[in-house]
This record gives C-alpha cells, sequence and structure tokens, in this order.
C-alpha cells in the first residue's frame, strides 16, 4: 500500500477496506449551504425549454411529452411497508429516471444537454442559429449536414455512452463511445445496434476515458464529453430538481423544516448525482438531506471526500479492487469537478454489496411491479441505513430531524433499467432470488 493510502486509512470508515457495508457521515456538511450555490442550472432549464421542439422532431417518444424529458415520480409506500414495518418513516417515492424515454437512465439528462449545447454553438457560428430561431431547424438537411462533419465521443460503461450516441447520432453527428474491458457485452451491442461506433479498451472505466479524450484532442473536429470534467453535464443533471420539485407538489409533498426531503442517489463518477443534489439543495437548502450510494468495492466519493479534495485519491489507494457487478457505478476515482461540489453539500455516503443489489431489485418487482437494474437499486437501503444504525440515528439527533420522520418524504433516485434485454433480466432476477 503506498504512502498516500496509509495516511488516508486512519480518516476512512472502519471496514470499508474490508468491503463491509456501512454509513459514512461527510464531516465537511454545512446545513445552511444551498440556496444561491454555483453554478445556476437556470441556463440548462432555459436550453431544454427551447430545444422541446427540436427533441419532439428528432424522437417520436417525446413528442407526448412536447420534447420535454421527463420521468415520472412514483410511490413506492408498499415497499417501505415491507422493508420497514411498523416504523415512522414518511412517504417513499422512486424518481423514475430508470424510464426516461429514448435512453432510458439518468444519463440522458446530462447527455442530451451537452450535446444540444455543443450543437446550438457550432450552429450559432456558421450562421444557422440566431438568439430567436426556432431550434427545430436543427432538425433539418442544412444544420444534419454541418453536423456530420463532426464526431461526438464518450468514454462510459454504457448508460452515458447510449444517452450521448443517441442525441448525437439523432442530430447526424458520427458518434464514438470508447468502453472500458468489464463493460457488459449486452450494453455494447445495444450501441452498435443503433449505429454507433464502440471502441474498446483495456483496463477499467478511467482509462476508456483517457483514450477517448486522447483520440479526440488529435481530431478538431471531434468532441469529447469528459465525463470526469464536465460542467454541461453536470448542469444538464441539476435542471432534473425543477422537475422533481413541480412532482413533489402535484403530490402534496411539502419541503420545510417540519417535512424534511431525504434524496438517495447511485453514484459513479459522480457528475449526475452531484449534479441533482446540487439542484435540490439550490431550492431547499437545509431541508434537503442528500445520500450517495456506491459499491463496497468502489466507494469512489466516499474515499474522495474523507481524503479532503486537494489530492485525487482511487479506491485502489485503499486497497479496493473496482470489481462490482454494478457496471455502471464500477468507477475508481471520483470526478474532481463534482467532489469538490459535494464537499459541504452532501450528507453522507452509504456503501452496498452486490447481492443486496439484486435482493432490492427483485423485491421492488415483486412489490411494487417495478423493473430496474441492479445498480439502480442502490438507494432502496438507504431509509433503512439512516433509521436502523447509529450513524444514521446519529444524523437524525444531529440535525433536529426525530420529530419530523413522520412527515418526511424518501425519494429514491432510479439511474436505469427500461432498456435491458429480457434474457438479462431474467438472469438478474434470478441472482436475485439465489442472493
Amino acid at each position: 500500500m503506498n504512502a498516500v493510502s496509509t495516511s488516508l486509512l486512519a480518516r476512512l470508515p472502519k471496514g470499508l477496506s474490508e468491503r463491509q457495508p456501512l454509513l459514512w457521515l461527510n464531516p465537511g456538511y454545512e446545513a445552511a449551504v444551498g440556496p444561491g450555490l454555483d453554478p445556476d442550472p437556470a441556463p440548462a432549464e432555459a436550453r431544454y425549454e427551447r430545444c422541446a421542439g427540436l427533441l419532439a422532431r428528432v424522437f417520436p417518444e417525446l413528442a407526448a411529452s412536447g420534447g420535454r424529458l421527463t420521468s415520472p415520480l412514483a410511490s413506492i409506500d408498499r415497499l417501505r411497508d415491507h422493508l420497514l414495518p411498523a416504523q415512522a418513516t414518511g412517504a417513499w417515492f422512486m424518481k423514475r429516471d430508470d424510464s426516461l424515454p429514448v435512453a432510458g437512465s439518468v444519463k440522458a439528462r446530462g447527455g442530451f444537454h451537452e450535446i444540444l449545447s455543443f450543437a446550438e454553438r457550432i450552429a450559432t457560428e456558421h450562421g444557422l442559429l440566431g438568439a430567436d430561431t426556432d431550434r427545430a431547424v436543427l432538425a433539418d438537411p442544412a444544420a444534419r449536414a454541418l453536423f456530420g462533419r463532426y464526431t461526438v465521443a464518450v468514454g462510459s460503461t454504457g448508460n452515458l455512452g447510449l444517452a450521448i450516441g443517441l442525441i448525437g447520432a439523432g442530430l447526424g453527428f458520427r458518434a464514438v463511445v470508447h468502453m472500458s474491458a468489464d463493460a457488459k457485452e449486452w450494453k455494447k451491442q445495444r450501441l452498435r445496434d443503433h449505429g454507433i461506433e464502440v471502441v474498446e479498451h483495456e483496463g477499467d472505466y478511467a482509462a476508456a476515458v483517457a483514450a477517448g479524450r486522447a483520440v479526440a484532442e488529435a481530431d478538431p473536429y471531434s468532441y469529447f464529453v469528459d465525463d470526469e470534467h464536465s460542467l454541461p453535464l453536470f448542469l444538464g443533471y441539476a435542471a432534473a430538481a425543477r422537475e422533481l420539485q413541480q412532482q413533489l407538489r402535484q403530490a402534496g409533498r411539502p419541503v420545510d423544516a417540519e417535512h424534511p426531503l431525504f434524496v438517495y442517489l447511485p453514484c459513479g463518477v459522480g457528475g449526475a448525482p452531484g449534479g441533482v443534489l446540487h439542484g435540490l439543495k439550490r431550492l431547499w437548502g437545509a431541508h434537503v438531506h442528500g445520500f450517495f450510494v456506491e459499491p463496497v468495492a468502489c466507494p469512489c466519493m466516499l474515499v474522495q471526500l474523507a481524503a479532503g479534495c486537494q489530492t485525487p485519491v482511487s479506491v485502489y489507494d485503499v486497497g479496493l479492487d473496482n470489481r462490482t457487478e454494478a457496471d455502471g457505478l464500477a468507477v475508481a476515482q471520483a470526478s474532481p469537478l463534482v467532489a469538490p461540489m459535494m464537499a459541504r453539500v452532501l450528507s453522507g455516503d452509504f456503501t452496498v454489496d452486490d447481492a443486496s443489489l439484486f435482493r432490492a431489485a427483485k423485491a421492488l418487482e415483486d412489490i411494487e411491479g417495478i423493473y430496474v437494474e441492479p445498480s439502480a437499486a442502490a438507494g432502496l437501503q438507504g431509509p433503512g441505513r439512516l433509521l436502523q444504525t447509529p450513524q444514521g440515528q446519529q444524523y437524525l439527533k444531529q440535525h433536529g430531524l426525530e420529530p419530523h420522520l413522520g412527515n418526511a418524504t424518501h425519494v429514491i433516485w432510479s439511474t436505469g433499467g427500461s432498456l435491458v434485454p429480457e434474457p438479462i433480466r431474467q438472469a438478474f432476477r434470478a441472482r436475485g432470488l439465489a442472493q
């Protein structure tokens, strides 16, 4: 073990290097931080609004929503009663980004936004767009001919690649996805089935990103979506907060001091959960409590925040191997853009083993009739960790939340699953039964 990891071990929760599931409370969390946080997601919200007609034209699946990328907020109180019977926990909901149209995962929120931003920029530079031009013209032959000169590329384990590839190809760009050796074969095939070029690399997710970045930097007509450093991706995810705000209002669920909101977000490199939590903290500040969930083999955000954000640290530095069935969460090092943003706004982070992911996904389907891929079920363990562990009870007491648990709202963010092929679903179900 190197010198960095030796000094770090003292700051890590006991059992982390032994892959024990745990809840870690962020010592840097500041409850009052929230409203006014920079950057502001309003420009991303505005971009999505002005591009709605374009998206409806490119993707028939979005016609019903007028081109707006939205997912339902589903009550899962039956699962709550199954998992935590006779406990006052408030109302449980699942934010169904697993059923987002077109790309079928939370990655569509960031990926679509970044490619729309790039398309607007080069179309403006070439005189195809003015400030008030209807963005639907970006689906016209002239715009497609322009976009066809460019490549959009990304490094991905699957879901972000599909989001970037679909929106890129939909607008006429050449789309290339650089994938790690451990990415699921069915995800690679789905990309190829949509005409998206897949380039495979030895090594892990970070190696695929680095390779893709290097290729793009050598080509002036290649645009690389950098999941580790991308502000446009981050802001696309942050725009989801406004959608959740509207849905909670419709459900009659206020968010204030007496009605706290707890949100549980699966975390890989950190862009999607970080962006969502950033947007929510801007809306509700101290009244929203955000927890990330990561595999026991690769809790990269937990390790980075525990180490401090001055020096990059990976899970390899603390003796972990980054090997998990939750491929979308298999990331060894957290985003250097997002980790510092989370240092004061993330309440905590809990880790889960693979077996529990398969069990949780099966329970969700059996009880609520909702299918998600196992990594997307990670957040379902959050309320139990908060209510039934010493660390969780410490957090609730410290922030004066115990009297308000009956009024609380818990939102488990589901990140993907609707595009999983049926044979793979059956295999996942069988593993859930066997665990």
